[in-house]
């Protein structure tokens, strides 16, 4: 995870909803295809000049890898917000956005992609499990983005949790994502949609969980994974319930061992690595 602060809560006034976008950045067409950009250029972006519209995550749908610049349970920076309307970055118990790498008519490995849903769509079962731990739900009110229309309703978005694309979200103007991948099998999370199913592992609780003296049996299920992995670098001593200096040393040696590094391996955990530890869920 690549953290960039200034976290902000949601609103639990409204229903929990996931936003979806594509980076389009660049301007293409089938008389004229782009290389698609790479992972770590947008990456660089929101982490730097960017970062005053940054998603919670970047999905690269080729690779599956992610980057996340804020913790589920803040609000980010993607969506217009406009005075004296709705906070629409903020108007759910979580408003997770995920910007797709991804523009139309991009080359990746000399083949031309129209459409999100052409892609690999590398990750996205992950990624669809994650959000829906959060309470969002497999369902688009306003129908799944199927072209770049705009299709705006403010009663709707105030009312109805799930998944909308950015042309879906008052107070904007964008028309993306074009396409998105099919929710994965899985029981919804919220009520009446079913029985939810315990997953097998804990759900990332976000950087901001991990804090000195923070005091949880997810801190010491995760504890006991790091010393599977052999990334045991504890004092002999202590509560493995409480968060603490050993445990930012041992994080950062399972970091470490994924190929980490620099500030990308301080200790913290991120989504992506995580997701990786396998923590049994508690």
């Amino acid at each position: 995870m690549v953290d960039l602060g200034d976290h902000a809560p949601c609103d639990p006034a409204f229903p929990a909803k996931a936003i979806a976008h594509i980076t389009a950045d660049r301007n293409a067409s089938a008389e004229a295809p782009e290389d698609l950009v790479p992972f770590d250029n947008l990456k660089s972006f929101f982490t730097l000049g960017g970062k005053g519209m940054a998603p919670h995550l970047l999905w690269d749908p080729f690779t599956g890898a992610f980057a996340q610049f804020f913790p589920a349970s803040s609000r980010s920076k993607s969506l217009d917000d406009r005075p004296g309307g709705t906070r629409t970055n903020r108007a759910g118990e979580v408003v997770i956005q995920i910007e797709a790498l991804f523009f139309p008519h991009c080359r990746v490995n000399g083949r031309i992609f129209t459409r999100l849903t052409d892609t690999p769509c590398k990750g996205w079962r992950e990624l669809n499990t994650w959000v829906r731990s959060w309470g969002v739900p497999d369902t688009w009110p306003m129908g799944p983005p199927t072209g770049f229309t705009s299709v705006r309703s403010p009663g709707v978005w105030r009312s109805q949790g799930g998944w909308y694309a950015h042309a879906h979200v008052p107070e904007n103007n964008h028309v993306d994502p074009g396409s998105w991948p099919a929710f994965v099998p899985g029981q919804p999370s919220v009520p009446g949609g079913g029985p939810a199913v315990r997953p097998t592992f804990e759900p990332f609780p976000g950087s901001s969980f991990f804090l000195d003296g923070r005091k949880s049996p997810i801190i010491a299920a995760m504890h006991r994974r790091l010393v599977a992995e052999s990334c045991d670098r504890y004092q002999p001593s202590g509560d493995i319930e409480v968060w603490g200096a050993g445990d930012a040393r041992s994080y950062a040696a399972w970091q470490r061992k994924l190929g980490f590094a620099g500030s990308d391996a301080n200790g913290i955990p991120g989504w992506s690595s995580w997701d990786r530890l396998h923590v049994p869920n508690v």
